[in-house]
């Protein structure tokens, strides 16, 4: 039973999630127009907070991208963490708990100091609000969160990773890194940061301060030609690194990591020589990694990103292999892996299920395609797919449910029976292709439920039914909010 001191913490940190949870806005309010008023609106936040001269002095890598954004700095914030250096760490989104965001030497930061440095924050705003000048949206105030919480714990270095875009996003807000690092770039939040790539480029390459040396990976030509252009017009020294040899050991899974290893670790070699703590020669990636960077990249750990997870009810017959990847080229990067585990963990017999959602921002149209097919030809077909709504409130920060919000209005599966419609359709086209009958066995290839409880309820029985005869092979994708959902789910 919960102590009286802890019942009144888990009362308080509440309290700070519902407070936290009262300045999401709907997305539809970021249409271009107010983006350049709301990022202007920092730094006056920042001297609200007393955070200015404080924020200047921060040593920060900051991170750009598409994809990959989070491996990356995971990966910085493990090698810089190996040298001895106190490491702050801001990322998102957070799949369980939002502490997750704000990690302090690879720990997120404890529920107390979390709801002291949120309450000390979120009065100060409220205090100086106006007509004119709003409370910060709930991203904003993340990032301002992060920087009075890395400041006042005094790190030695911030990792910090863009949330979306780059040129008008919040963390931008600083004015000189130490470097700038920007991961691989292809179309998503296109409602936001344009149509083409070039545009998107354009957007990430917003981070590019005068004379900051930046990283990228290779790119599409018409990306790398805006990133160029950018980094010549600020005097920046922008560099493109190759993937690192796969002989190297990751403690992320995937073959698409070691070209995030790779930006990691050129941005960890010029941060630990412009600070002065190697020098160029002890430094130099052409004679093989460092012993620290082999360490810190093999000991990287990045929750919801290619993880694999038994049942906690059956876990011998069921195996989630969780991957939060939510674009077109990491569903091919998560199919790939995926197809590899199956490979190598097939010792008994084994069944291969897909629980995917997406957000309606995104096109299935260019997920799901590419997903069946990468598994298809490498010999991995699914026995069912499941579509499910994610459980996650829009409009709520917490990190549990009640009952009540686990049931699900019955229009609010429309968006799944459009998934399950476009899974059928693919299933049909292959059908035909191989000559393989389209009969009504077909149709029960693919299920919907309500909510995830239901899902993971019927996984369960199914297995049970099984009789210990097969192991379910679950991939869980195509949201990162779905990944969270189902780890809190079967860690309860």
């Amino acid at each position: 039973m919960a102590s009286e001191d802890e019942v009144e913490s888990s009362a308080r940190y509440q309290k700070a999630l519902d407070a936290l949870s009262s300045l999401i806005t709907k997305r539809s309010l970021f249409v271009n127009k107010n983006q350049s008023h709301r990022f202007h609106l920092l730094f006056h936040y920042l001297k609200v907070l007393e955070l200015e001269e404080a924020v200047s002095e921060l040593k920060i890598i900051h991170v750009a991208g598409t994809k990959g954004k989070g491996s990356t700095c995971t990966f910085s914030e493990s090698i810089l963490r190996g040298y001895g250096l106190r490491t702050g760490l801001f990322t998102s989104p957070h799949l369980i708990d939002v502490r997750e965001r704000f990690r302090l030497n690879g720990i997120e930061i404890s529920q107390e100091k979390f709801v002291d440095y949120f309450w000390c924050c979120f009065h100060k705003l409220k205090e100086k609000t106006s007509n004119e000048i709003p409370m910060p949206t709930y991203f904003c105030f993340l990032a301002l969160l992060a920087f009075k919480i890395f400041a006042t714990e005094q790190v030695d270095v911030v990792i910090l990773e863009v949330g979306l875009g780059g040129r008008y996003d919040a963390t931008n807000v600083i004015q000189k890194p130490v470097v700038c690092g920007v991961t691989s770039l292809g179309y998503d939040h296109m409602e936001i940061l344009g149509h083409t790539l070039a545009e998107i480029a354009a957007e990430k390459a917003g981070i590019f301060k005068s004379g900051v040396p930046a990283f990228t990976v290779p790119q599409p030509d018409e990306a790398m030609h805006v990133l160029n252009e950018k980094a010549s017009k600020l005097n920046v020294n922008l560099q493109v690194v190759e993937p690192l040899d796969s002989s190297q050991r990751l403690g992320l899974q995937g073959e698409h990591q070691y070209l995030n290893a790779s930006l990691a670790a050129a941005l960890c070699s010029t941060f630990l020589q412009k600070i002065g703590i190697e020098d160029t020669n002890d430094l130099n990636l052409t004679n093989g990694l460092p012993e620290r960077f082999i360490s810190g990249l093999s000991n990287a750990y990045l929750m919801g990103r290619a993880m694999i997870v038994p049942d906690s009810e059956l876990p011998e017959e069921i195996v989630f292999y969780l991957d939060g990847a939510h674009s077109p080229e990491s569903m091919e990067a998560c199919a790939t892996w995926f197809s590899q585990q199956v490979k190598e963990r097939n010792q008994k017999r084994s069944e291969q299920i897909l629980l995917f959602n997406c957000m309606n921002v995104r096109d299935p149209n260019l997920l799901l395609p590419r997903l069946r097919t990468k598994c298809t030809d490498q010999g991995v077909e699914f026995k069912k797919a499941v579509f499910v709504p994610n459980m996650s409130v829009y409009n709520q920060v917490g990190g549990s449910w009640s009952k009540s919000e686990q049931r699900v209005d019955d229009d609010s599966t429309t968006w799944q029976l459009g998934l399950k419609r476009l899974w059928d359709n693919l299933a049909r086209g292959e059908a035909k292709t191989t000559s393989r009958s389209s009969d009504s066995k077909e149709e029960e290839k693919s299920l919907v439920f309500s909510s995830l409880p239901l899902a993971v309820d019927w996984l369960r029985d199914s297995a049970r039914r099984k009789s210990k005869q097969v192991r379910f092979q679950v991939l869980v994708t195509g949201s990162l909010h779905l990944v969270g959902d189902l780890l809190r789910l079967i860690k309860k």
